[in-house]
């Protein structure tokens, strides 16, 4: 052999690791991602579980409130139809949180419902679900800056397009839920 058939060897060997650590990083980064979301899904299940409780135990106490429970409920339908990609579930469940604000606001108006032990028992857990949902969420936006980061970037770029690697939305939160929430009572 030749020192130009080695070294055009050692050449391809070293093209060949180097093309195997990137893909298995993209592979890692990809699969973060999928356990992120996967995490924000389970919590989001618990908090979808718990909404009709919650929905029954305030409704029995405030009638007047039917809009709020509707709207709560047909985003729960919407999620559970299972027809919804990944963005669009995401801004369907950024309608849930403040709407479950809303119910919750709805019961400060009713001491007896404020009172109750299964409501307070449900509030709890609302409030338990609500903060493991925004820790998965953050959990999920730095999983997806790292393949963002990755599918973007020069050399690993050419990998991922090669292999088929995407880039992957943020969770954000829009404008309307941005917002403070607006809580009306009517005497």
């Amino acid at each position: 052999m030749t020192r130009f058939t080695i070294t055009l060897l050692v050449f391809a060997a070293v093209a060949v690791i180097v093309l195997i650590v990137i893909y298995n990083g993209l592979v890692y980064k990809r699969n973060r991602v999928r356990n992120a979301f996967s995490s924000i899904d389970v919590n989001l299940r618990k908090r979808f579980d718990l909404i009709p409780s919650l929905v029954e135990t305030v409704r029995g106490f405030a009638k007047h409130e039917e809009e709020t429970f509707t709207r709560l409920i047909e985003a729960r339908r919407q999620i559970d139809s299972g027809e919804l990609n990944e963005s669009q579930r995401f801004r369907v469940e950024e309608q849930i949180g403040p709407r479950m604000h809303r119910l919750l606001a709805v019961a400060e108006d009713y001491p007896e419902l404020k009172s109750s032990s299964h409501f307070l028992n449900l509030q709890r857990n609302l409030t338990e679900i609500e903060e493991q949902i925004s820790a998965a969420r953050r959990a999920y936006n730095a999983a997806v800056f790292e393949i963002n980061n990755a599918v973007e970037s020069f050399p690993s770029n050419l990998i991922a397009n090669a292999f088929g690697f995407m880039r992957h939305d943020f969770f954000e939160a829009s404008d309307a839920v941005k917002d403070p929430a607006r809580v009306r009572f009517e005497s």
